[in-house]
């Protein structure tokens, strides 16, 4: 069967790869501790919960218009002030299907053949695969673990090309957890407003879950001059503990907004009604919980970091927010078991799987071969367990 040409670019989600196999095993009754998780191990808050069933029995169930429902779209702008000071109308919001819906639909209203769009590594595995998509090029800017993972200025202004239509900065980062402050900010923006056409996907998916008192700020909000060319991803997904319930948004220029809710009417209509209501009340009821939360992923934070200075070799960089440490792994690399070889993080990550029962996510998924990607949306007695696992194997390499 002939497929189309745009299928052979397109790799599938490693995370999602790895979630599915770590699964597998605990189904066939191998006790995985699983790192590879991309999401809280929190239930749902239960007022959340409560509005889905709510929605249900008052028949809030049918059609909602395609970009979602006025009381959502209230919400996200209420946030949007509250969360970051900044003033948007209905007319500057559109709800998805998750926040990767969200960018899928800005970068299919936005990209054509030709363009550019620059991102920097380590990145989410996903964004160079919906850029594709869209028929842009993928300019990946590598950042090094010496500068924190972090993309500097200079790097910035020398990748910028005529070609270049957007530059992508989530922060804090999936993968490595680092996060851009203040500082970092105004010297990214400052190339920025040198280059008028160059248009900012600012995902901010991760903004509730910071470490270290730190708080939060996005690139809009410290130039404001950037703010029409700006697009803000964000969603529930998270920080609200409801990765299944895929209700993400997108905020920005009207007129763009216009167009990526033109092409999520010829892909997946609406969001799901309920889904939309439990959104409503996340975003507008108690934040208790999502404080709580951060606290708890401060505990692990800290274990998670603690553990990765026990294993000889083994360097990482302290992440500022997120659930995740992207450590470096390479140490290893050149080193073998039953004469096998490891020769890169893919390499090493099954050996784990293999040998330790531990699912990790090869940092070449995420554009750094050197390093391993590890959630800690875990319990502290998984993390503790997973730790005690991997530093036995490590001592069988020779």
């Amino acid at each position: 069967m002939r497929l189309a040409q745009r299928i052979s670019r397109i790799k599938p989600s490693a995370t999602l790869a790895i979630n599915t196999k770590a699964k597998e095993l605990k189904r066939s009754g191998v006790n995985v501790v699983n790192f590879g998780v991309g999401e809280p191990d929190c239930d749902t808050p239960e007022s959340i919960r409560e509005a889905a069933v709510k929605s249900i029995c008052a028949g809030q169930t049918r059609y909602t218009p395609v970009g979602g429902i006025d009381e959502l779209k209230d919400a996200v702008c209420r946030t949007m002030k509250a969360d970051y000071g900044l003033s948007y109308g209905l007319e500057n919001v559109l709800v998805s299907c998750g926040g990767k819906h969200a960018l899928y639909n800005l970068f299919q209203a936005l990209l054509d053949p030709g363009d550019e769009v620059i991102i920097p590594s380590p990145f989410w595995v996903s964004y160079p695969d919906m850029v594709e998509l869209a028929g842009a090029t993928p300019v990946i800017l590598r950042c090094t673990e010496e500068n924190d993972f972090r993309l500097t200025p200079s790097d910035l202004e020398a990748a910028i090309t005529p070609k270049t239509r957007l530059f992508i900065l989530n922060s804090p980062s999936n993968p490595t957890g680092k996060y851009y402050g203040e500082k970092d900010l105004k010297g990214l923006a400052d190339v920025l407003l040198r280059h008028e056409n160059v248009l900012i996907a600012s995902d901010d998916i991760y903004y509730r879950i910071l470490s270290g008192g730190r708080k939060w700020i996005n690139i809009g909000m410290v130039e404001n001059r950037l703010l029409d060319r700006t697009f803000i991803v964000n969603g529930v997904s998270k920080s609200y503990c409801m990765t299944g319930w895929r209700i993400g948004y997108l905020v920005g220029n009207a007129e763009v907004i216009k167009a990526a809710t033109k092409v999520q009417s010829q892909s997946t209509s609406n969001p799901t009604s309920i889904s939309q209501w439990a959104s409503v009340e996340a975003l507008n009821g108690d934040q208790a919980h999502v404080a709580k939360m951060g606290q708890l992923f401060e505990v692990r934070r800290r274990l998670v970091l603690d553990r990765l200075a026990r294993l000889p070799g083994v360097t990482c960089p302290e992440p500022d927010g997120a659930f995740y440490v992207f450590p470096n792994f390479s140490a290893y690399f050149g080193r073998k078991y039953n004469g096998h070889e490891i020769k890169c993080s893919a390499d090493l990550a099954d050996f784990l799987m293999e040998v330790a029962h531990v699912a990790v996510v090869p940092g070449v998924a995420f554009g750094e071969d050197k390093c391993l990607r590890l959630s800690y949306a875990l319990s502290g007695e998984e993390i503790s367990r997973g730790f005690d696992a991997i530093e036995l194997a490590l001592k069988k390499l020779s």
